[in-house]
C-alpha cells in the first residue's frame, strides 16, 4: 500500500517511515523546503514539499495513497509565540484531514498525545476514561482541540479515522522534555533534581513507529482510539536510571516541589523576555505538566493491535548510548 504521511522529519516521523517502510509499504512525505532530510537519506521516498496548509502540496501528495498518517505538529513546552500551537496543532490538522477527506483516502491515523486526558479521576486511565476537568500546557490545550475537531470530522463527514495517544516518548534521537532532562544529566548540567515523586508513563519511540504501521495495516477499526504506553516511572527512578545507565552521578541536592515552581517561574520569565528557552526546559508548562504527571493504561494496543511493549529500561539504554555518543564523545 502507499502512504502518505506529515511529520516525517520529526522524532517520531523518521522511525515510523523506516517502520512503514520494512513492512513493505510506499511512502510519499511531505516536508518543507527548510526540513531537514538527512536522517532518511538513502530511503526510497517520494518527497512532496509543502507544508500543512499547502492544500495543493497535500492533494497532491495524497493522490494514490490508501492511507495517511497524521504526525506533523509542534511538540515543545515554550514558544516565543504561542500562538504557533493554535496554527499548527488544530488549523493544521483541520486542513490535512479535510485533504484527506476530499483525497478520498481510505484510512487516517492521527498522532495526538495521551497528555489531552489532563489528569482524569482514574489512574492510570484508559481510553474509555473521560478527559480531566484541565490539561497543563499550551501544547495539551492545542493537542485536545485538535482532536476534537478531527473525530467531528469523522463523526460528521465520514472521515475513515485510527486515534493514537502516546505516553511520553523515548529513544535514541530524543531532544525534547525528557531527553533534554538525560542530556542534562550527562553533560552534568543539572544543579539539582526535583519533582522525583511524580511518575509518568514512558514508551519507546519504536514502538509508537510499530503501532502506527499495525494501525494503519488493521482492518475494521476505523474510530478507534489507542493510547500507547505502559510502563511508568517516578522521575527520580528515571533521573537514577540515566545515571546508572550513563555513569554520572546525579546533583546531591534535591529541591522540593515549590522550590521548582518558583524556580520555574522565574527561568520561565526570563526567557519570554529574551525569547529563549527557559533553563534546563523548566518552563511553567512544562513543570506543571511533570508535578501533576500522568499514567495510562495502553494495553489495548496489546489486544487488538498486537503491540509488544519494550521495556522502558532498554529504551533508556538506546537513549543514553546514543546520548553520550552525540554530546560526550
Amino acid at each position: 500500500m502507499k502512504v502518505f504521511i506529515t511529520g516525517v522529519t520529526g522524532f517520531i516521523g523518521g522511525y515510523a517511515a523506516r517502520s512503514l517502510r520494512k513492512a513493505g509499504h510506499e511512502l510519499a512525505c511531505l516536508a518543507r523546503p527548510t526540513s531537514h532530510r538527512e536522517g532518511l537519506a538513502g530511503m526510497d521516498i517520494e518527497w512532496v514539499v509543502g507544508d500543512v496548509f499547502d492544500r495543493r502540496a497535500l492533494l497532491q501528495g495524497m493522490r494514490g495513497c490508501e492511507w495517511v498518517v497524521h504526525l506533523a505538529n509542534v511538540y515543545s513546552f515554550w514558544e516565543p509565540d504561542p500562538r504557533v500551537y493554535w496554527r499548527v496543532n488544530v488549523e493544521g490538522t483541520r486542513s490535512v484531514l479535510r485533504c484527506a477527506l476530499e483525497a478520498g483516502v481510505k484510512k487516517v491515523v492521527y498522532a495526538s498525545t495521551a497528555v489531552i486526558w489532563g489528569t482524569p479521576s482514574i489512574s492510570p486511565y484508559t481510553e474509555e476514561s473521560p478527559f480531566g476537568p484541565e490539561v497543563y500546557s499550551e501544547y495539551a490545550r492545542s493537542k485536545r482541540e485538535g482532536d476534537r475537531i478531527a473525530w467531528e470530522l469523522a463523526r460528521e463527514e465520514g472521515l475513515a479515522l485510527v486515534g493514537l495517544y502516546p505516553a511520553a516518548v523515548i529513544g535514541a534521537g530524543d531532544l525534547k522534555s525528557s531527553g533534554q532532562m538525560t542530556v542534562d544529566i550527562l553533560k552534568r548540567r543539572l544543579p539539582a533534581t526535583g519533582l522525583r515523586d511524580s511518575r509518568i508513563t514512558f514508551v519507546y519511540v519504536g514502538d509508537v513507529a510499530q503501532a502506527i504501521t499495525l494501525a494503519v495495516e488493521k482492518e475494521g477499526n476505523d474510530g478507534a482510539r489507542y493510547l500507547i504506553g505502559r510502563e511508568s516511572l517516578a522521575l527520580g527512578e528515571y533521573m537514577e536510571l540515566v545515571s546508572q545507565l550513563s555513569g554520572v552521578r546525579l546533583p546531591r541536592i534535591a529541591l522540593p516541589d515549590r522550590a521548582v515552581w518558583a524556580i520555574s517561574h522565574a527561568v520561565t520569565a526570563w526567557g519570554d523576555l529574551t525569547r529563549t528557552q527557559p533553563l534546563w526546559g523548566m518552563s511553567l508548562d512544562q513543570t506543571r505538566t511533570f508535578m501533576r504527571g500522568f499514567q495510562c493504561d495502553g494495553s489495548k494496543a496489546g489486544r487488538e493491535l498486537g503491540l509488544v511493549y519494550t521495556p522502558v529500561r532498554q529504551a533508556l539504554e538506546e537513549q543514553v548510548a546514543w546520548a553520550k555518543e552525540k554530546f560526550c564523545p
